[in-house]
């Protein structure tokens, strides 16, 4: 085997390693990930798609040189096999002709599990972030789930405070409506004290303005009888002049209007 075709099995030899390796089962994707996103990575990150292009056209090649190999040995080992001049060639052609289909198929198994490969790493790196998305979705929930039950449990407690709150202040206003209905009572208790005080002081108004009259009528009565005795008598002395009386008058009015 030249050194190209033993470079070709190693590679390929290494592919199926790495193949078993990301297909066990005890390993989860969030470990492939996190070897996946080593620094290292990311500073090779820009040769990985040129480097990934080239093996795979130099795997194209391979296969293409080996498809023509088989080809042209096939056809060799028809021509030898007619041929009964050279006895050994057959045997040898028969080799060559082995070794190209073993080529053929290291080189085609090399760029099919390399393909294999890239899609398998990809593969597992979204399986990695679905699973870390999903662990936070899952999160996400629990935290609405309790988020929920709380605002629940809270809209309960409002719910009797504000039941509660109701009835305090329907008592409140039956207290208030009862106090009012008191003050009421008592207003129209004093109104009608009031009333009938005022309706006496009306009344004790009216008798004293008829003894007034009465007083008023008296005195001038007993004037007029004071000025017929002034007329019939001749003795100044026996009685009290004019003056005594309308003092006397005086008096008695300035009396009424003080009550």
């Amino acid at each position: 085997m030249t050194i190209q075709w033993a470079a070709v099995a190693s590679f390929l030899y290494a592919e199926i390693g790495l193949i078993l390796i990301f297909c066990l089962p005890f390993i989860p994707p969030q470990r492939w990930q996190r070897i996946f996103s080593f620094s290292v990575w990311g500073k090779i990150a820009s040769f990985w798609n040129k480097a990934f292009l080239t093996i795979i056209i130099l795997l194209i090649v391979l296969f293409l040189d080996a498809v023509r190999e088989v080809r042209k040995y096939s056809s060799t080992q028809v021509t030898e096999k007619n041929s009964a001049g050279r006895p050994g060639a057959y045997e040898h052609t028969q080799m060559k002709l082995f070794r190209s289909q073993r080529n053929l198929y290291i080189s085609g198994f090399s760029l099919f599990f390399w393909l294999v490969l890239r899609r398998l790493v990809t593969l597992i790196t979204q399986l990695a972030k679905e699973i870390t998305n999903k662990g936070v979705l899952k999160t996400q929930a629990e935290n609405t789930s309790k988020a929920a039950k709380k605002f629940m449990e809270e809209n309960e407690k409002l719910k009797l405070v504000l039941k509660n709150h109701g009835k305090d202040e329907e008592n409140i206003l039956e207290t208030e409506n009862k106090k009012l209905v008191e003050d009421q009572e008592k207003l129209k208790t004093e109104l009608k004290k009031a009333s009938d005080a005022l309706f006496k002081a009306q009344n004790d108004v009216m008798t004293m303005k008829i003894q007034s009259e009465r007083l008023s009528k008296e005195y001038d009565r007993l004037l007029k009888e004071h000025s017929e005795l002034q007329l019939s008598t001749t003795s100044l002395n026996l009685f009290p002049s004019h003056s005594f009386l309308r003092g006397t008058r005086d008096q008695i009015q300035g009396l009424v209007n003080d009550r």
